[in-house]
């Protein structure tokens, strides 16, 4: 099974594709945001042709520094359910945070839940106004000190604290791991809680369901495989992901990504 690192690279649909088009890089936050933020991220793209790129969204929060309408802002993105798409076309470069499972919600001081889905400027959903720091962030020739600047305006939100988050932020962080976690229950029992209990604090806190955490990284541990150069034996992947049998790994990998697997794995 992939690593951690492999799971978040496994989330971008058709990489040989995309190598062509964009370049992805990544950098680690400093301890004093490490326990809320899990990585930063920036993407360039010089697409002369449209470019359409497919990502399977995590159970993560982004709030990324990009142009709208021609005019650098900071979007929060919510956790989208399905398949998240953007058009690329010409040059541009983006540069974003992207949170540890609950842990926008410090930052949001409400309901993550009600950002699934969505995409809404930093001063619509933090009452401060972004566009001083994304126009900052974008003029940076260099995205790893964007990233830097993106970090100081985190600090200065002043995140509260709360006792959940890093519960939760391991919690889902163990879902991710453990491939043999495939059921909601199996994450109530390891946070001794009742399952109702852990759907509200799993909307409240990490923006989705835990069922939803649990499907979504099995199928990407199914991405993953696709991804590799090994011949593939689906029915035993799906007995170890906890699949009733391989045409119920087909159904749920093809009602996310439009392909069945072994289609899509020769077409990545």
């Amino acid at each position: 099974m992939p690593s951690r690192s492999g799971r978040v690279q496994a989330a971008i649909m058709r990489p040989s594709s995309a190598g062509h088009r964009i370049d992805i890089g990544r950098g680690e936050p400093d301890a004093d945001l490490a326990g809320l933020v899990d990585y930063f991220w920036w993407v360039r793209w010089d697409a002369p042709a449209p470019h359409v790129q497919e990502v399977v969204p995590r159970p993560v929060v982004h709030v990324s520094a990009e142009l709208v309408e021609g005019r650098p802002r900071l979007l929060v993105h919510g956790v989208h359910p399905r398949m998240f798409r953007r058009r690329l076309e010409g040059r541009g470069h983006t540069v974003a945070a992207g949170f540890r499972p609950a842990g926008f919600r410090p930052f949001l001081r409400g309901d993550v839940g009600a950002l699934e889905g969505r995409e809404v400027p930093a001063a619509d959903v933090l009452g401060v106004d972004d566009r001083p720091v994304a126009e900052e962030v974008l003029a940076h020739e260099r995205p790893e000190e964007g990233a830097a600047v993106l970090a100081r305006w985190l600090r200065g939100l002043g995140p509260e604290d709360d006792p959940l988050v890093p519960e939760l932020a391991a919690l889902v962080e163990r879902a991710e791991a453990d491939t043999t976690l495939v059921r909601a229950e199996q994450l109530a029992d390891l946070a001794g809680v009742s399952l109702r209990t852990l759907q509200r604090r799993f909307h409240s806190h990490v923006g989705i369901g835990p069922k939803w955490v649990v499907q979504r990284f099995r199928l990407l541990d199914v991405t993953s495989a696709a991804h590799g150069d090994e011949v593939v034996d689906w029915a035993d992947l799906a007995a170890r992901l906890g699949y009733a049998d391989q045409s119920h790994l087909i159904r749920a990998f093809t009602q996310l990504v439009g392909h069945p697997p072994a289609a899509y794995a020769r077409e990545a």
